[in-house]
């Protein structure tokens, strides 16, 4: 069973809560800005802005 721990949106420093099982690239949603936010780091779990999907135009 995974806990939840709270961690500090760096978007609206709004409170986002992520399992303490949580993978890094894994993308979570700040519930107060709506922001995607992608983990950058599990110990202790960093979040940083999720960077925009960029069309590759076929390369």
């Amino acid at each position: 069973m995974s806990t939840m721990l709270d961690v500090v949106c760096p978007g609206c420093d709004g409170k986002v809560s992520v399992r303490s099982t949580v993978m890094v690239t894994e993308i979570v949603e700040c519930g107060e800005c709506r922001g995607e936010l992608e983990v950058v780091a599990t110990a202790p779990v960093v979040l940083a802005l999720a960077p925009e999907v960029e069309e590759d135009w076929g390369e």
